[in-house]
């Protein structure tokens, strides 16, 4: 187990997750000496065998262009800002 306070807890989060993650160590945050928050690993998946993400895309955030639109056409002659013509 390892006990920090709140300050070093921020300088040395990194470390202190990989201790986490590596060792299965537990860390107390304390703040004025008093304990306040524990990290420890997350008990969903085993450290063993990773994180595994669902990094299929949400059907519901796909663009939508209006009819005849193309994103890949340059614009033209008349659709620059005037401040960059």
């Amino acid at each position: 187990m390892i006990t920090v306070n709140m300050h070093e807890a921020k300088t040395r989060l990194s470390e202190l997750v990989k201790a986490v993650e590596e060792h299965g160590e537990t860390v107390i945050l304390q703040r004025h000496g008093k304990p306040v928050a524990e990290i420890h690993a997350y008990a969903g998946q085993s450290a063993q065998h990773g994180i595994q993400r669902d990094l299929t895309p949400d059907p519901r955030l796909r663009p939508v262009f209006a009819p005849g639109y193309d994103p890949a056409e340059p614009l033209g002659e008349d659709e620059w800002p005037s401040d960059l013509q």
